[in-house]
């Protein structure tokens, strides 16, 4: 699995959830913060005009894509002059949710999909990001989104059959597709923390792929600068500079993340986890873990919380309401 991937599938728990808001001006919503909500937001039809808590505001255009990495609360509007509903009450992210929706005449449609981040969990490739993320619309730049939304939009638009399968596996393209498209801009790397850069970098990248296709293995600043074809003193030094951390530094920031994401989701016996991340003692898998997370993975994986699964009855759920499930996803 590459990084980009790698890291999304170990940090998040649960399925996204995806939903089609169709609404008739005028209209607006008050979003509150969700802390560990990855939210993505995509204008299909019509403008919308945000306004963050800080007072920032930003226009969204008929095709552009919003990321909120942080769930940072938002107030979203067909226009500046319409007053928000009064906030509802915001209830747990479901898992895997899906809410269609389609409303005859509507003037905005707006897709929204959002992963929950596990707590205790983190990656500076998303720590790094800013609150925001907006990316505007490129039919020509990047026309595999704007045919990936196209699929999602008609496939919450209507329920049909084995419609819940496709719609979570384009969310996670599209999510894909986003992230590819905001890291690979050289114009906004710097607001990333070097990630972009990183991924992109031959040698940096080669060797951060070596990580996570085998993170278990006895690696070596040496042996890592072999797979990116620098002298051990050149490699560590460029992998800190674009990764932010030295290639060992990073090498137990990632295997005790994985450990957490093993812990939280199996039975597996704690040897069997401090195996599979690269410690061949048991004793050293949880002082380091301990260092990392301020727990011992037994009570870790205790204190975990478990995904919640959804009622069947929930997921083909039509929805009218703008405001009510994007307060749950915090998106």
């Amino acid at each position: 699995m590459d990084v980009l991937s790698d890291v999304m599938t170990v940090l998040r728990t649960g399925r996204p959830i995806a939903a089609r808001f169709a609404r008739v001006a005028p209209w607006a919503n008050r979003r509150p913060a969700h802390p560990g909500g990855f939210g993505v937001q995509i204008m299909v039809r019509g403008s919308a005009v945000l306004t963050t808590e800080s007072g920032r505001t930003l226009r969204l255009e008929e095709g552009d894509a919003l990321l909120l990495p942080l769930g940072g609360a938002h107030v979203i509007a067909d226009s500046h002059g319409s007053e928000p509903d009064p906030p509802c009450e915001s209830g747990p992210l479901l898992s895997g949710a899906v809410f269609r929706s389609d409303v005859e005449g509507a003037t905005h449609v707006a897709l929204c999909m959002a992963y929950e981040l596990a707590p205790g969990r983190s990656h500076p490739l998303i720590a790094d990001l800013p609150d925001l993320v907006h990316l505007p619309a490129d039919a020509t730049a990047r026309p595999e989104v704007a045919a990936a939304v196209a699929l999602l939009d008609e496939e919450l638009r209507v329920e049909r059959g084995g419609g819940d399968t496709l719609v979570h596996a384009l969310v996670d393209a599209i999510l894909m597709y986003l992230l590819r498209a905001m890291l690979g801009n050289s114009s906004l790397g710097c607001r990333f923390g070097g990630w972009g850069d990183a991924l992109a970098d031959r040698s940096v990248g080669g060797a951060l792929t070596a990580i996570h296709a085998d993170p278990a293995r006895q690696w070596t600043v040496a042996a890592l600068g072999e797979v990116a074809g620098l002298s051990r003193s050149a490699f560590s030094r460029r992998f800190t500079d674009l990764v932010g951390q030295p290639p060992l530094g990073y090498l137990t920031m990632w295997r005790l993340t994985l450990a957490a994401r093993l812990l939280s989701d199996g039975d597996a016996p704690l040897s069997s986890v401090a195996r599979q991340v690269g410690y061949a003692s048991e004793f050293a898998f949880a002082a380091a873990f301990k260092r990392e997370f301020g727990r011992p993975p037994g009570r870790f994986r205790k204190e975990a919380p478990a995904c919640e699964r959804v009622p069947a009855a929930l997921r083909a759920e039509p929805v009218a309401d703008f405001g009510a499930v994007l307060e749950k996803a915090g998106a």
